[in-house]
């Protein structure tokens, strides 16, 4: 069953990165080249992630127990964990590639944060994880659709209107979700409508993101705004469920707040490595005709 969710995965890997791959399956030139290919190292890593494993001591007990003969060039785990770490680029490349072979012509984007928690609310006074870049620590946060007080960062994460994730991006518990929206010009969006909640409201925003990039920032007004117009309907309202229920499998079966990083970096890959997870089981679905927004039905038979 491991093999052939691996063989899936390894193939849409290969797909989606098929422009920077050495014919041997590696991103670098190795002096002596390692049991597991690069492309096999992100492909083993989406798909851990894709059935739900989150601990990587798990994940070699199983492969070495029960998956010997359909993986018998196993690395070590120590020597995968730093390979990982070090392809972290190369993993979060995979979503964008994968999202415009499912919704190749959207031109409607929805964007809204997701809290990571690192640590548990008592252990805030003594954490010291995560904290190894002075200028993105974590800090405390609130999210007000889950009611929740939380320490650690939040991911502010933008998909299609089919609930496919494009680009996805970092910021601390305490950063305004409006600051977000700077970063924007380092994905390749344009043209296009992004729906928004109340947290990313802001008219200076909303006037340079369609200057620059005719971007097209649609969120519903504040009660006391009574003189300005918005774009927002009940359709519009509609559309951006789409994102909850995204972020609903992405905490019930992907387990995306269950974090045992130790640093920044460590984090940050795991979290690529779980929205191109999402991408590849969404494309599995769709070339097995069924739901793409099914995430825990991809891999059955």
């Amino acid at each position: 069953m491991m093999g052939n969710n691996f063989d899936k995965i390894l193939e849409i890997s290969k797909l989606a990165l098929s422009e920077y791959l050495l014919p041997n399956g590696n991103f670098f030139t190795y002096r002596y080249l390692p049991k597991r290919s690069d492309i096999e190292v992100i492909a083993l890593s989406i798909t851990s992630e894709a059935l739900g494993i989150d601990s990587e001591n798990l994940l070699f007990s199983m492969l070495r127990a029960e998956y010997s003969r359909e993986f018998p060039n196993l690395t070590d785990r120590c020597n995968y964990n730093r390979r990982r770490k070090k392809l972290q680029d190369y993993i979060a490349l995979v979503a964008r590639p994968v999202s415009q072979i499912i919704s190749p012509d959207n031109n409607q984007f929805i964007i809204d944060p997701v809290p990571i928690p690192i640590c548990q609310n008592v252990r805030i006074s003594r954490n010291s994880i995560c904290k190894e870049d002075t200028l993105e620590w974590p800090a405390r946060g609130y999210h007000a659709s889950h009611k929740m007080h939380y320490y650690g960062f939040k991911m502010q994460l933008i998909i299609s209107k089919a609930g496919v994730p494009v680009p996805m991006g970092m910021t601390a518990a305490n950063v305004h979700d409006v600051q977000f929206l700077n970063e924007l010009n380092n994905i390749e969006l344009s043209d296009c409508e992004l729906i928004a909640d109340k947290g990313y409201l802001s008219l200076p925003f909303q006037t340079t993101l369609f200057e620059q990039d005719r971007i097209r920032l649609i969120t519903p007004l504040r009660s006391n705004m009574k003189k300005q117009t918005s774009l927002w309907n009940p359709s519009i309202r509609y559309i951006r469920k789409r994102v909850e229920n995204l972020f609903s499998q992405l905490c019930d079966h992907l387990y995306i707040k269950m974090n045992y990083a130790k640093s920044l970096n460590w984090l940050f890959t795991r979290m690529c490595s779980i929205i191109s997870s999402v991408v590849e089981l969404q494309l599995i679905s769709l070339r097995n005709n069924r739901p793409i927004n099914h995430l825990n039905h991809a891999l059955a038979g």
